[in-house]
């Protein structure tokens, strides 16, 4: 077992071995990117430490940095193989947030224009308040501006 890691055996990301439980698709020192059992979107991805934490804030800056290069790899790679139009990437911090397996993992989700009839506001329409037209308007007569604001 590496130094980097601290297994849980009731954790279904440190049982990374298990082919059935984790499709792995690629890994670095301290992460790996598995497929998600319940893909939201073909493609749908997660990266997830290798140390069992449940906290994005509990990660070393050497595991933020492996981190961010599995994004980029797996970018790279359902670019190339999927053409999506864009990307959903998020984490569920805390179980108010929606986390379901306490263990960190960042989703990377590919998008294609036509998958929800309207992605405006994007992650924000997981609150019941969200109305990015109100907000855009709401933002642009605060800035003294006519029209919607990308998002």
């Amino acid at each position: 077992m590496d130094l980097h890691e601290d297994l849980s055996a009731d954790c279904l990301f440190c049982r990374r071995e298990d082919e059935q439980l984790n499709r792995v698709s690629h890994e670095n020192a301290t992460c790996f990117a598995r497929l998600d059992n319940f893909p939201a979107a073909e493609g749908h991805t997660e990266i997830v430490p290798k140390r069992h934490i449940e906290s994005f804030f509990d990660l070393t800056p050497q595991e933020v940095r492996d981190t961010y290069e599995l994004i980029l790899t797996v970018r790279t790679d359902l670019t190339g193989r999927l053409r999506p139009d864009g990307f959903t990437i998020g984490v569920n911090e805390g179980r108010a947030a929606g986390r379901s397996v306490d263990h960190l993992h960042i989703h990377v989700i590919p998008r294609w224009f036509g998958d929800v009839e309207d992605p405006a506001g994007g992650i924000r329409q997981i609150l019941p308040n969200c109305d990015p037209q109100t907000w855009a308007a709401a933002t642009a007569e605060a800035l003294g501006r006519s029209g919607p604001l990308s998002h």
